[in-house]
């Protein structure tokens, strides 16, 4: 695998200036209001881009990139979110070694526009990252490691196993396991019915991102929302709003008390408030790509030791690991780390956790490169 080109390729970045690491800035000190302003992509990514890979029928996916030199980072985000997930994770990972980082949009995500949008099955997807690489390099694509959270891990590892990026050099997958992910499907919907319909403003759903527990770093959650909402193109029958202080405001029905009229007619005068603003709802609604759900996951780990490159797992918890990959890292098929007090989305709650080791040592995915 060439091994002395990556190790020269991924030399490390000078320290970031007084040693602050991204998301330091976010800490605030005790009685202090935390904010919730979006945040721009400017801010973390060089270039934002819409690539087209077929003349024929409408496939434009959108990239976020950094770095002109070096392997290529893939980065595939999870279920419901976007390339703006990976948003502070690039910051920090850019500022320390000689990379590319590319995060895409994936199908039916972001602001990615294809034609049969409803088609979210894994060998599509899989397919699709395939096409976007071969759009932006060609023939003879540079090296490239991918890194997926939670479905995109499970589309990268099905991308890897079909040999759609033929220069492949190492996979990792964040927090997405089989049995696991099998096990969470049956009580999937009910979780989505449990997160509000609608947003006044992209400010309130980053403020119930962060005090939900959605997403654990305030700033990483105020890039990243932007991306996982949309403004509503009509008003929705009954909205479910998300209020102040993260409240997460549930559609459900409520019993009539003696003076239930009145109360009815108060939600309906609130519901007509509530129409005349600018609400926000996510941007793909994951309850209709249930379907799909069973051929991302079903057989992962089969299908993740099988892959011939170097593998990296990372985890929010060990009690993650089914019987399968427990063996696998057993037999040493596979690295991983732990990364305990961090919720699902691992790398926007502790991107420098994600990205180095104690003491600023080299780099986790660093390990791909120094080992192929």
């Amino acid at each position: 695998m060439e091994k002395q080109l990556h190790l020269n390729l991924l030399a490390s970045r000078p320290p970031v200036p007084g040693g602050l690491q991204s998301g330091s800035k976010m800490r605030m000190g005790p009685g202090r209001k935390r904010d919730f302003s979006p945040l721009s992509w400017s801010q973390y990514f060089e270039t934002m881009e819409d690539t087209l890979y077929s003349l024929t029928t409408l496939h434009t996916f959108r990239i976020y990139s950094s770095g002109q030199h070096g392997p290529v980072l893939l980065l595939l985000h999870g279920g419901g979110h976007s390339a703006l997930s990976w948003a502070v994770f690039t910051e920090v990972i850019y500022n320390r070694i000689n990379c590319r980082v590319v995060a895409m949009d994936l199908r039916a995500h972001g602001d990615t526009k294809v034609k049969n949008s409803d088609d979210l099955s894994a060998e599509t997807m899989a397919k699709d990252i395939g096409k976007v690489v071969e759009a932006l390099y060609g023939e003879n694509p540079p090296p490239i490691m991918m890194i997926g959270h939670s479905m995109g891990g499970a589309i990268a590892v099905h991308t890897a196993a079909a040999n759609h990026v033929p220069s492949l050099l190492g996979l990792c997958v964040i927090d997405v396991v089989e049995g696991t992910a099998m096990d969470a499907l049956n009580s999937m919907q009910n979780f989505l019915r449990s997160r509000p319909k609608t947003f006044k403003s992209v400010e309130n759903a980053i403020e119930w991102s962060v005090k939900s527990g959605q997403i654990r770093n305030v700033e990483s959650a105020r890039v990243s929302m932007g991306g996982q909402v949309k403004k509503c193109e009509e008003p929705l029958n009954s909205p479910g709003v998300s209020k102040s202080i993260g409240e997460v405001i549930i559609e459900e029905e409520e019993e009539e008390e003696e003076d239930g009229e009145s109360n009815h007619k108060r939600k309906k005068e609130d519901d007509q408030e509530v129409r005349k603003e600018s609400l926000y709802t996510w941007q793909i609604d994951l309850s209709k790509t249930e379907k799909y759900w069973e051929g991302w996951f079903s057989g992962l780990s089969a299908l993740f030791l099988s892959c011939p490159v170097p593998k990296l797992l990372l985890l929010a918890g060990v009690d993650r690991l089914d019987k399968d990959l427990t063996i696998g890292q057993m037999q040493g098929k596979f690295q991983m780390q732990v990364l305990p007090q961090c919720g699902h989305a691992v790398h926007e709650d502790a991107p420098e956790k994600v990205t180095w080791l104690n003491k600023g040592e080299i780099i986790y995915i660093y390990f791909f490169f120094k080992y192929c």
